[in-house]
């Protein structure tokens, strides 16, 4: 009995020390490296529900891969500057606007990789049509085959792709794949997927596995995210396309009518190695193969293209936010016309200032993204910037449904264009490996144009006297999703 008394007493008391000693670890520790946004809501996560979102915080309060993961990213960073140190494939004669040079500098001090001229490129905005387009380009190939995708589905659109690289390891073409662990693990028919790559002869690795069962913890919510292929040097695709149906073969999206609107590009010239040597950095993160003997050197073509390209890698091996920099320098030097495509625009403070400043000091900006969203709690967050957006003057155009806009690319003054597998949101920013690249060229910037041209005629312009007109609920589930997304 008297246990059992003393025992009703101290408890309250030793969880009031525990809670006490909570909050006061936490404010010493989440607020460390962290944005303040971020940082307050972990804090307030902790200080309401103090042991779920101490628990939480454990989970996925790192937004870091682990260390030795860096260590290989720094690795070949080195390698990369090594192998490029003194080129310059850049055509002196061309009149690049001046802030140029010093974006350029930013993507090789945080990236590594160099711009380089000589390119050629070309848009594909079909999306079965450009399945069969990298099909064919796998048929042709005769050494190597290196393809990247956050989600890899064998299903009937994808079936042609199967087939090509089937027959490329038939001809003694050597064929590795890579593919996000997370991202295709989700898709119906994965145990096939992999069964088939092994019956094929295909050389494959998930990306980022979780491995608890092994001991291995990392962050389970970081993701690769970067869409890529590569044939024989020669030839690289990069853009926002999965190589998976068009409905990603959920039935939920099947009986919505969802259908994803993608872009990829085709590149040709030195800025393939720069895509090349990207896939080499993710093959040894996960196999510990480093295939040096595939780094192919940087030449200038003959005859030479017109553009020039800068690979720009990003994620949670990276010390800084490359694709968040870049942006936001482009925004910052924009002097006539933004032109922004996002599926999941949910941007942190240093971007919507960049955004709204633009628009306020007279630079037109239009902002497309999708009248529906695939994920609840993104697609209200980012509502939740439009009444900002449309107050600064920023046109929103709605792209309409059963599509989901997920075209990622920016235009910058017809000038300078950045297309590639990142959104403008903070977990593309924190917490995905992405591969963007940075093209410049007027010839390409006018491609894009058309694209958008065609997605405005199609669209709904957003408007701010019809936007302060929603319901309240709307606004409250808006409000409440955008706190969320600072849990990063």
């Amino acid at each position: 009995m008297g246990e059992h008394w003393v025992l009703t007493l101290l408890l309250p008391g030793l969880l009031l020390a525990a809670d006490v000693v909570i909050r006061c670890v936490a404010v010493a520790t989440v607020p460390v490296n962290r944005r303040p946004s971020s940082a307050m809501a972990w804090l307030l996560a902790i200080f309401f529900i103090p042991y779920l979102g101490v628990l939480l915080y454990l989970l996925i309060g790192s937004t870091k891969l682990p260390r030795r993961r860096r260590h290989k990213q720094l690795e070949i960073n080195r390698l990369i500057l090594d192998a490029t140190r003194g080129i310059d494939l850049v055509a002196d004669d061309q009149p690049w606007p001046p802030w140029l040079a010093t974006v350029v500098r930013l993507n090789r001090n945080l990236g590594s990789m160099p711009l380089v001229g000589g390119n050629e490129a070309s848009i594909v905005d079909d999306y079965d049509a450009a399945i069969r387009a990298m099909a064919d380009e796998v048929r042709s190939a005769r050494r190597y085959v290196h393809a990247e995708f956050y989600i890899l589905a064998r299903d009937a659109t994808t079936e042609p792709f199967f087939e090509a690289m089937a027959d490329a390891v038939r001809r003694g073409v050597v064929v590795r794949v890579l593919f996000d662990h997370i991202g295709s693990l989700r898709m119906p028919g994965y145990r096939r997927t992999v069964r088939h790559l092994d019956d094929i002869g295909v050389l494959w690795h998930p990306m980022l596995p979780v491995q608890l069962h092994r001991g291995r913890y990392q962050r389970p919510d970081l993701r690769n995210h970067r869409k890529l292929l590569v044939v024989d040097g020669d030839v690289a695709w990069v853009g926002s396309q999965n190589m998976v149906d068009r409905s990603y073969n959920h039935r939920g999206n099947r009986r919505r009518g969802l259908q994803w609107q993608d872009l990829l590009v085709r590149l040709e010239g030195p800025v393939v190695s720069g895509v090349d040597a990207l896939f080499l950095t993710d093959w040894y993160s996960e196999t510990d193969e480093l295939l040096t003997q595939e780094i192919e050197p940087v030449t200038a073509p003959d005859p030479p293209g017109a553009l020039e390209c800068q690979v720009v890698p990003s994620g949670p091996g990276f010390e800084g936010e490359n694709n968040l920099r870049l942006f936001n320098a482009l925004l910052y030097s924009a002097q006539e016309r933004i032109s922004i495509v996002s599926p999941y625009f949910v941007p942190d403070e240093s971007m919507m200032f960049a955004i709204t400043t633009a628009a306020q000091r007279g630079v037109e900006v239009h902002l497309f993204v999708s009248e529906i969203g695939d994920q609840f709690l993104v697609h209200h967050a980012q509502r939740s910037y439009y009444e900002a957006l449309l107050r600064a003057g920023v046109r929103i155009f709605r792209y309409p449904a059963p599509h989901v806009l997920h075209d990622k690319h920016l235009i910058i003054d017809d000038e300078v264009s950045v297309i590639g597998s990142s959104n403008m949101d903070m977990r593309s920013f924190l917490l995905d490996l992405e591969v963007s690249v940075m093209v410049c060229g007027r010839a390409f910037a006018d491609d894009l144009r058309r694209i958008d041209d065609a997605y405005r005629a199609c669209s709904k312009e957003l408007f701010l006297k019809e936007w302060l007109q929603r319901p309240r609920r709307a606004v409250l589930f808006d409000n409440l999703a955008r706190l969320t997304s600072a849990l990063q």
